[in-house]
């Protein structure tokens, strides 16, 4: 009896801690660029024939 109820502790725990790491705030460190602006000159090349 005692095996089950560690059984049964361990199987919440690990839902648990899934569902936390999925719901959790984002932790993602990317950085905040947003749009850059075009500055270059535009490529005249084989792209002008069509």
């Amino acid at each position: 009896m005692m095996a089950i109820s560690r059984i049964l502790a361990s199987i919440t725990q690990y839902i648990s801690e899934a569902a936390m790491r999925i719901f959790a705030p984002n932790d993602d460190a990317y950085p905040l660029i947003g749009i850059q602006p075009f500055t270059g000159e535009p490529y005249k090349g084989a792209a002008d024939n069509w």
